[in-house]
């Protein structure tokens, strides 16, 4: 996929923001720092890490600036009201930005944080490669919580087998 309309993007952008605060929205509150096992990431680590990644490492990038990630621990912003809302903020600043950006700007190569330079058009498909990846281990750790989580497109895998002509 190729970025070449702003508004195409900031429309597809929004999209796939709404379906990942539909998986978010099945987080239930008292296991927002539950892990599988030590080390892993918690749902509230994972939505951390989207929200700081997303503002200050993808959009300062496409500014062409320097990233400005801060982490995403505990530490940084806890509780399930608190971090959702801080999630929801951070996405509309980086709409903001990305808002800013100019259909010259897509061409032009910004400097990612590994000292590679890509065009902002492929920097902001990587973006949202990054929370589509992101969003399946949300998917995972609901599953393990023993919590449903929302089909993506309106149908579970099971309803679209019901649904479909037998093969043969």
């Amino acid at each position: 996929m190729e970025i070449r309309d702003l508004s195409e993007f900031i429309h597809y952008l929004d999209r796939i923001h709404q379906r990942t605060r539909r998986v978010i929205d099945q987080i239930p509150p008292d296991k927002i720092e539950w892990r599988f096992k030590d080390g892993a990431f918690s749902f509230g680590d994972i939505i951390r890490h989207l929200a700081n990644l997303q503002r200050y490492m993808y959009a300062e990038t496409i500014r062409f600036k320097e990233s400005r990630y801060p982490g995403h621990d505990s530490s940084f912003i806890s509780g399930y009201t608190q971090i959702v809302e801080y999630f929801e903020t951070k996405f509309n600043e980086s709409r903001r930005i990305f808002l800013e950006i100019t259909v010259k700007d897509l061409e032009r190569k910004c400097t990612t944080p590994g000292n590679v330079e890509i065009r902002v058009w492929k920097w902001l498909r990587s973006m949202i490669e990054h929370e589509i990846h992101h969003r399946g281990q949300l998917h995972t750790l609901l599953n393990l919580v023993d919590q449903d989580s929302p089909p993506l497109y309106g149908l579970t895998s099971e309803q679209v087998k019901d649904r479909s002509k037998p093969l043969g």
